[in-house]
């Protein structure tokens, strides 16, 4: 991947890994917490999370639907790592991190965007917010974890 980028987020949750890993594996969790013009819904006939099974994520702007089609690749407690093709190419990984006073959450957004003029589009007026729309997902992810 010769143009990869990378965003990285980490936020401390006062829950603990079992139930923090819950918001990020559940999916009608996960639509308390994903941004509002995210959509998530399973490949087939119900949502998983196990090791091989896929999922679309929608971007819900007018007058493109832009998706992107994951496979989860690595599955272990705590530990869930998507990768995905479509407008982006790579992977999404969410790790739980106990603490003494809860849990960690890691998430790491590995990608490159294979198009040109997309590319160029994404880094010139969607980069910035992407990352700063990680960070808000993180603490909305947070307060979900800290209500259960």
């Amino acid at each position: 991947m010769g143009n990869r980028q990378m965003f990285q987020n980490t936020i401390q949750i006062r829950a603990n890994a079992t139930t923090v890993e819950r918001c990020f594996t559940e999916l009608e969790l996960m639509h308390r917490w994903l941004n509002p013009a995210l959509h998530c819904e399973p490949v087939g006939e119900t949502w998983s999370t196990a090791l091989g099974s896929q999922s679309r994520f929608i971007v819900q702007i007018p007058l493109w639907q832009p998706t992107l089609n994951s496979t989860v690749i690595d599955r272990e407690p705590g530990l869930i790592v998507w990768e995905f093709e479509g407008f982006f190419r790579g992977r999404d990984r969410w790790e739980c991190i106990p603490t003494d006073t809860g849990t960690e959450l890691l998430n790491r957004f590995e990608f490159e965007v294979p198009n040109p003029i997309v590319r160029f589009g994404f880094n010139t007026f969607a980069a910035r917010l992407t990352q700063q729309d990680m960070a808000a997902q993180l603490q909305r992810l947070k307060q979900v974890a800290e209500r259960l």
